[in-house]
């Protein structure tokens, strides 16, 4: 199994049956041909996957479904993270459990005032909670989201303190800048950036990859963005297409590439977005993938 999360990772997005649940096999479906066109991984439960709305057990019994299906254990990335430490270990320990080594770890995101040493005393809790030299953690640096940064010296001082354990860092801010920080204070960790636009620059300057959602519905465009810096106004040109409310519209264009429904749904408090948005969103994605060479 690899140490560190490198390539293309697709941040899932999460079906829904009618009741709610996670619908486990329109997931591995989708899964199945994620990997078949060329995707190294998956990270179901991040924010594209709405993981904050749905218990350990839930998310749990999604990657027992993907594991049974027959999808590797180191081709999964379990989004992992509460506002209490020892709910993010306990499910951190059942992931590597059913032979998960990679998790994707949110600082607590409640207390947004928290000083910098204490968001490395929770990560050090966690990976001390945890207790198991397999385990391969990825830092979830999304402040706009989250609400709290994990400052790149913090991801330093981890990794000098449990080597391996700490492998990396996903940085979705989308700043530029802050990736390079990264960069510059830990440079033996995997730094993947979650913004699309952004994957060639920065695997140029020695970034591992990305670990995305817009690869759900445009694999052929994040592609293109590893083998060239032309395809980047493609790429940005794709991501404009989602408004602000990226997961609603990003699964109802899902639901109109598939003609499965269960991808328009969400858990609350999201809402769904406006069939019309997605078949739009598809069509143009299509339209963008013919018109450039990201073949």
């Amino acid at each position: 199994m690899a140490d560190r999360i490198e390539g293309l990772w697709v941040a899932l997005a999460t079906p829904l049956s009618a009741d709610g649940a996670v619908d486990h096999g329109t997931l591995l479906r989708h899964c199945e041909k994620l990997l078949r066109e060329g995707c190294d991984g998956l990270v179901p439960f991040g924010t594209t996957g709405e993981g904050t709305s749905f218990s350990g057990s839930e998310r749990l019994r999604a990657v027992e479904a993907l594991l049974d299906g027959g999808i590797a254990a180191d081709q999964i990335a379990l989004g992992v993270g509460y506002p209490s430490v020892p709910d993010t270990v306990a499910l951190t320990r059942a992931a590597l459990g059913l032979g998960l080594r990679h998790a994707l770890a949110l600082p607590p995101y409640f207390f947004r005032d928290a000083p910098e040493e204490g968001i490395e005393d929770a990560f050090a809790s966690i990976i001390e909670g945890v207790g198991d030299p397999r385990l391969r953690l990825t830092l979830y640096h999304i402040p706009q989201v989250s609400g709290v940064a994990i400052p790149a010296q913090v991801a330093a001082r981890l990794r000098a303190r449990y080597g391996l354990m700490v492998a990396g860092v996903k940085d979705s801010s989308a700043d530029f800048t802050q990736f390079q920080a990264f960069r510059r204070a830990a440079p033996d960790l995997a730094i993947t950036v979650g913004s699309e636009a952004d994957i060639n620059r920065a695997v140029a300057a020695g970034g591992a990859g990305t670990i995305c959602g817009m690869v759900n519905v445009a694999p052929r465009l994040v592609q293109a963005m590893f083998r060239s810096p032309a395809a980047e106004e493609a790429m940005r040109r794709a991501v404009a297409l989602i408004p602000a409310q990226f997961v609603a519209a990003l699964k109802s264009t899902l639901a109109a590439q598939t003609g499965e429904g269960g991808w328009s749904r969400v858990r609350a408090p999201l809402r769904p977005a406006d069939p019309a948005l997605g078949q739009r969103i598809a069509r143009e994605l299509q339209a963008l993938e013919a018109a450039e060479p990201v073949g």
